[in-house]
């Protein structure tokens, strides 16, 4: 339910609108089985038929496995595989081959990058028992990058690691959401990158309102079912490997960030209202005050004596503008 804040009903005479959203919503995707060692070794039971071939190799050897077929299946289906280096943005190169055609629904890029994940080591001994870990701290393991067009939630993306248990993170985006929903009732909106810039805020606001309803967990629930198994998933356990292990994923909320949007009715009204309130700010982010906030409030005393300490040089009148 919609909640007004004073520095919107400040400003309210100078907006032509303002609804609130649903923005980035992740959610984490885990198989409860391969949490825990016991777990994992009942799942191998069930997807093999015993434990003897759980080993180090054998675990190397699946993750090797989800590699080849995923470059494999993309190759053969003309889907773009980019591997990605440290810091490159993700998002940025995924707007770059986004479909042009409106009504394609599917995979249509696999960005691969490091990132730490759930890695078990399996290691026997002189006796033949089987002892399983979890690497600590998580290593660096290759994660996928599935980026999808959804025909509810528009453009997902699920990231999954390729070693067993194949832990994901499903990305969603409210905003494509309430867009798609409106449409549906043929209702027009305008959008500019993540934000409406013309439409009935009111409609809007009642339809990214229903985002906050208990119904909420089925509709996210199967958005991932919809696309975990069929298009993820898929790489590591074929169909009947799924149904005979009993591979089946839970979900729990990462993150979910709320949005408020003030539709200004002049831009220059906007920067002013902005260079405004850096403007009474300022004053209280003086060198002292940050030297207190993000390190010591004494220096160490690490320089010799009759030593000038370190110049602090202090920038007036900075810019800041959209």
């Amino acid at each position: 339910m919609e909640q007004s804040d004073e520095f919107s009903t400040y400003h309210e005479e100078l907006l032509d609108g303002h609804y609130d959203c649903a923005d980035r919503i992740v959610l984490n995707g885990y198989f409860p089985l391969g949490q825990q060692g016991g777990g994992l070794r009942t799942w191998w039971r069930q997807l093999t038929g015993s434990d003897d071939t759980l080993d180090q190799d054998h675990l190397l050897r699946m993750a090797g496995r989800f590699s080849r077929r995923v470059h494999s299946w993309a190759k053969k289906h003309n889907i773009p595989v980019i591997h990605c280096a440290p810091g490159e943005r993700k998002h940025e190169l995924a707007e770059k081959h986004l479909p042009q055609n409106p009504n394609f629904q599917g995979l249509f890029l696999i960005l691969v990058a490091k990132a730490p994940g759930l890695v078990w080591d399996a290691k026997r001994s002189d006796t033949g028992n089987l002892h399983l870990q979890r690497r600590a701290p998580w290593p660096y393991v290759n994660h996928y990058h599935f980026h999808i067009i959804d025909p509810e939630w528009g453009h997902i993306t699920i990231k999954m690691s390729g070693h067993p248990p194949f832990g994901m993170q499903i990305m969603l985006n409210g905003h494509e959401w309430v867009e798609r929903q409106a449409r549906k009732q043929t209702i027009s909106v305008e959008k500019e990158g993540n934000c409406f810039v013309g439409s009935s805020f009111q409609v809007l606001n009642q339809i990214a309102d229903t985002l906050c309803d208990e119904h909420t967990i089925g509709r996210l629930t199967d958005v991932c079912d919809r696309w975990a198994y069929s298009s993820c998933l898929c790489f590591a356990l074929d169909s009947d490997e799924q149904q005979r292990s009993g591979f089946r994923y839970r979900y729990s909320v990462f993150q979910i960030e709320q949005s408020r949007n003030l539709l200004f009715t002049r831009g220059t009204t906007l920067d002013g209202v902005f260079q405004g309130l850096i403007d009474r700010t300022r004053r209280y982010l003086d060198v002292p005050k940050l030297r207190t906030i993000f390190g010591y409030r004494h220096r160490p005393h690490q320089r010799q004596q009759n030593k000038k300490p370190r110049m602090l040089r202090v920038l007036d009148q900075p810019v800041h503008d959209l």
